[in-house]
C-alpha cells in the first residue's frame, strides 16, 4: 500500500463525483433522520439490550465531555451523529429499544447497536466464530418495517420516508473484528468477507428506498490498521513507514470502501431520483493520524486516551472503565477515545468533513453560521 499522503490525494476528487450524482432537491429539508449501524452511531440502545447494559459505555469515564454522565454512547462525548443531526437542526432519533409508540419514532429512529454485525449469526457459525452481540442488519431491518407498520397508512409512511434522512452505517468493523480476534483467521481469509457485508449494505439500503426515502448518507470503513486495539492485539510485521499502521489490515478496509463504493453506483444508476452519499471515514480519519497537529491532536495519534497500560494504552484486560484505568486529562488531544471508539474531538472533524463534501445536497447552505454551530473550522 502505498503511504498515506498519497492515498489522500488519490481519493480527495472521490467524494465530490458522489455527491454530483445525487439528485435530492436543491434546498433539502429532513423532518428526522433514520439510522442503522454499530457503536460508532449507538447512541442508547446498547444500555438497553440484555447482552450489553452493563458494558464500558454504560460507566464513567464515557460521557464526560458533553453529557457529563454516561449515555450508551462509546466516546467521551458526543458522536458524528450528533453533529449532523445538531447541524440540520433535528432533534435526536430515539433509540429503538427505547421507545414504543408511533409517537416515540415520528422523529426519527436510531436502530444503530454497539457491536452490532453486518452478517447474521449463521454466516459466522458456519465458520467457527461467535458474534459479540446477538444484532446484526437483519435485526436492525426489521425493527425498521415494525416502526413503519407504527407510522399509520402505506401513503402516510412514504411521505415521513421522503422527508427524513437516512444513515446507512458504519457497519463491518465488528463482522471484521470477530474474524480477526480469532487466532486461526487471518487478514486474507477476512478479506473474503467483503462481498458479503456489502451485500448486507446494499440489502438495507433496497429496503429502505423501497419504503420511500430519497436521501442516504453510507459512511465507508474506517482505517482498521489504525485502531489502537488492533494495533496492540493483532500481530503483523507489516506496517505502513509513515504511519505506523498495520498495512494489510488497511488494505482490506480500501477493498471494503471500493466496493462498497461499487455498489452505491449500481444503486444510483437503478434509483437516479435518490440521492445516495458516501460519507469517506477512511480518509478523515487517516488524516487525523498523518496531521494531528493540524486538527489540535497529540503527535502520538495512535494512542487511546482511556484505557489500561500496555502498548498504545491498550489492554483488553484493563479496558476503559475498568478498575485500574484512567482517562486522559483532555480527551480532545486525541484521536482514539478508548482504542476502538473515537474521541468527541474527532467525531466532531469528521462529521464537519461529511457535512462539507456532501453539501449543497446535505446541508443547503453550508455557511458559516452552520459551521459555526456544529463547532467546524472554515
Amino acid at each position: 500500500m502505498a503511504p498515506f499522503s498519497r492515498f489522500l490525494l488519490a481519493v480527495a476528487l472521490l467524494p465530490v463525483v458522489q455527491v454530483a450524482a445525487g439528485a435530492a432537491p436543491r434546498d433539502t429539508r429532513y423532518s428526522g433522520i433514520f439510522s442503522f449501524g454499530d457503536s460508532l452511531t449507538d447512541t442508547g440502545n446498547s444500555l438497553r439490550l440484555a447482552a450489553t447494559g452493563s458494558g464500558p459505555s454504560s460507566r464513567p469515564p464515557y460521557g464526560e465531555t458533553f453529557f457529563r454522565h454516561p449515555t450508551g454512547r462509546a466516546s467521551d462525548g458526543r458522536l458524528v451523529i450528533d453533529f449532523i443531526v445538531e447541524a440540520l437542526g433535528l432533534p435526536n432519533p430515539k433509540p429503538y429499544l427505547a421507545g414504543k409508540s408511533a409517537g416515540d419514532f415520528r422523529r426519527g429512529v436510531n436502530f444503530a447497536v454497539g457491536g452490532s454485525t453486518a452478517l447474521g449469526p449463521d454466516f459466522f457459525d458456519s465458520r467457527g466464530l461467535k458474534p459479540f452481540v446477538p444484532v446484526s442488519f437483519t435485526n436492525q431491518t426489521s425493527w425498521f418495517k415494525d416502526v413503519l407498520q407504527l407510522l399509520g397508512s402505506v401513503h402516510e409512511q412514504r411521505r415521513m420516508m421522503a422527508r427524513s434522512l437516512f444513515l446507512v452505517g458504519e457497519i463491518g468493523v465488528n463482522d471484521y473484528l470477530v474474524a480477526l480476534g480469532n487466532n486461526t483467521v487471518g487478514a486474507g481469509e477476512v478479506r473474503t468477507f467483503v462481498p458479503h457485508i456489502v451485500a448486507a449494505v446494499r440489502s438495507v439500503l433496497t429496503e429502505v428506498i423501497a419504503a420511500g426515502a430519497r436521501t442516504v448518507l453510507v459512511p465507508g470503513m474506517i482505517p482498521l490498521g489504525c485502531e489502537p486495539q488492533l494495533l496492540a492485539l493483532y500481530r503483523s510485521g507489516d506496517y505502513d513507514p509513515e504511519t505506523g499502521c498495520i498495512t494489510e489490515l488497511n488494505d482490506l478496509a480500501e477493498l471494503h470502501n471500493r466496493e462498497l463504493n461499487r455498489m452505491l453506483r449500481q444503486l444510483r444508476r437503478a434509483h437516479p431520483g435518490v440521492a445516495i452519499l458516501y460519507a469517506d471515514l477512511y480518509a478523515a480519519v487517516a488524516d487525523f493520524i498523518v496531521s494531528p497537529g493540524k486538527y489540535g491532536f497529540r503527535d502520538k495519534p495512535l494512542a487511546a486516551c482511556c484505557g489500561g497500560k500496555g502498548a498504545y494504552n491498550f489492554n483488553m484486560t484493563a479496558f476503559c472503565g475498568a478498575a485500574g484505568t484512567a482517562a486522559c486529562a483532555n480527551p480532545s488531544e486525541f484521536v482514539s477515545w478508548d482504542g476502538v471508539h473515537f474521541t468527541e474531538a474527532s467525531n466532531r472533524h469528521i462529521a464537519c468533513a461529511t457535512l462539507k463534501i456532501n453539501s449543497p445536497t446535505l446541508l443547503n447552505p453550508w455557511t458559516a453560521e452552520a459551521m459555526q454551530r456544529v463547532g467546524c473550522a472554515s
